[in-house]
């Protein structure tokens, strides 16, 4: 068969694409998950609500992203990111301003509601199936650099929030947050996202030109089949259910957790610096998630945070914390971006989002009570080291369903469609 040329003319535009993704992660991350460890630590100090309290309401910003995570999978496919991007947008800067104008707790209940609208629009099921058209060969790498903006949020968005918030107080900071957001995320998806696929330009995937006389290329075949479907999805789902889970808890509570041993400036500063050892992560996965064994490595990324979990439960000193802490760091970039890698790579792009879109729902589903069971362990024991060591279990499980859903002779077959 002849090979599509490549066009060499111009950039590729589905990089523009992979560069508009990163700054929406960014202001996705630094405003939704990230950002909801400093309005937790905000919210106790300025009004003195319970940290149960508030991360119920966290917990239900998860609970929204995760009802409308499919909705949003299938409306991408359906109508382009564009529109669900633009509206995830307002929601999540409607959300994020309306918290600092809370005086009682109740009313956190609809203002995280609107946070995970947006966050549902503008994370991983957004970015990776507003990606997912445009490469093939490079499937990977495009997902793992639009992702790589969430290790933005943590290094540089994280701070920028705590310091608006010391400066401006809790009401002016978020509305100017939430402003921010605005500003430059609806512009940029207005303009950039217009093109759905490669497909509309004339090319193919990576930006390859058709040869002469050739219809623009089909995807290549996904391992998935009607033997494996069912297995291949589910044990994704419920390996990264379960991480993340642990992870989304683990970061609400971070700043909490570090600031007896640190203080509230120390506590910031290991925030970052664990958003540090994630872009690492993340730029070392860039050279290498093409050519590896994803689910097998998400499995050993896995091993690692426990690890750490269980470093942090048994030995609670303020180097343990730093060094554990950075070690889980490098795995949240990792966690964060296989499970759409793993997904495409084994159903292909078609339908991508519909397809991520439920394995998402379920993920959010779960994960949206990790802030809240970490919240409970903690009031209840009055300590972080149960819910910790509870942690260190359940990103085992995940590591091990990821492992036992690979299945005799899937890891060959990856390792072939990867080529």
């Amino acid at each position: 068969m002849t090979q599509p040329l490549k066009h060499d003319a111009d950039p590729f535009y589905g990089w523009r694409i992979v560069a508009a993704c990163f700054v929406i992660a960014a202001f996705a991350w630094s405003l939704g998950l990230f950002g909801s460890s400093v309005y937790l630590q905000s919210l106790t100090a300025n009004r003195g609500w319970a940290v149960s309290q508030i991360s119920s309401a966290i917990t239900l910003f998860f609970l929204v992203s995760a009802a409308v995570q499919k909705l949003v999978g299938r409306s991408i496919d359906r109508f382009g990111p564009r529109p669900v991007l633009s509206i995830g947008c307002l929601s999540l800067a409607a959300g994020v301003a309306l918290i600092g104008q809370t005086d009682s707790p109740w009313q956190l209940y609809p203002c995280f509601a609107l946070v995970g609208i947006g966050w549902s629009t503008l994370s991983t099921t957004g970015i990776s199936a507003t990606v997912a058209p445009w490469f093939e060969r490079h499937q990977g790498r495009s997902m793992t650099l639009a992702l790589m903006g969430a290790s933005l949020g943590a290094i540089v968005g994280v701070p920028m929030l705590i310091a608006a918030l010391a400066r401006f107080g809790l009401e002016t900071g978020l509305l100017l947050a939430a402003l921010s957001a605005v500003v430059v995320l609806l512009p940029l998806i207005g303009m950039v996202l217009r093109y759905r696929s490669p497909a509309t330009l004339g090319l193919n995937r990576d930006g390859d030109l058709p040869a002469v006389g050739e219809p623009i290329a089909p995807a290549q075949r996904p391992i998935a089949n009607s033997n494996n479907r069912s297995r291949l999805l589910w044990s994704t789902t419920a390996g990264f259910a379960l991480a993340l889970t642990v992870q989304i808890g683990f970061i609400t509570h971070h700043v909490k957790l570090a600031q007896p041993m640190l203080g509230a400036h120390g506590a910031g500063l290991l925030v970052s610096a664990a958003g540090v050892a994630a872009l690492i992560g993340r730029m070392i996965l860039v050279r290498i998630v093409d050519r590896v064994d994803v689910r097998r490595l998400a499995a050993g990324i896995l091993l690692l945070q426990t690890l750490a979990l269980i470093a942090i439960a048994a030995w609670p000193s303020a180097g343990v914390l730093v060094v554990a802490s950075l070690a889980y760091g490098y795995g949240i970039g990792h966690v964060t971006t296989l499970g759409p890698v793993v997904v495409r790579r084994e159903f292909g792009a078609s339908a991508f989002g519909a397809t991520y879109g439920t394995a998402a729902t379920v993920i959010q589903l779960s994960s949206a009570f990790g802030p809240l069971l970490l919240g409970a362990l903690r009031d209840g024991f009055g300590s972080y080291r149960p819910g910790l060591a509870v942690a260190a279990l359940f990103t085992l499980l995940g590591c091990l369903a990821l492992l036992v859903g690979r299945g005799r002779g899937n890891a060959s077959a990856e390792n072939h469609f990867a080529k």
